[in-house]
């Protein structure tokens, strides 16, 4: 299970940067397709709310990857010490 989340955490480090690029180049396409400012004030909300999630999953890729994730605590008593 330990090896299953390394190679997720190198899946999420390479979604983040992906996904990115194309939702970027989907609103560039769609402002470009329809240049309105309801079109772009739209794509550029739905850049900036995802900006800080790509950068989450590459945060969450490095320590899944790192190795971070793989002993859990198994209650609240072990995250208490």
């Amino acid at each position: 299970m330990n090896l299953l989340k390394r190679y997720l955490g190198i899946l999420w480090v390479a979604l983040a940067p992906f996904s990115m690029y194309y939702l970027i180049r989907t609103a560039l396409a769609e402002i470009a397709a329809k240049p309105v400012i309801d079109t772009k004030i739209q794509w550029g909300v739905f850049v900036i709310v995802f900006f800080p999630i790509a950068i989450g999953l590459i945060i969450f890729g490095f320590y899944a990857l790192k190795g971070e994730y793989d002993h859990l605590p198994e209650s609240s008593e072990e995250i208490e010490d």
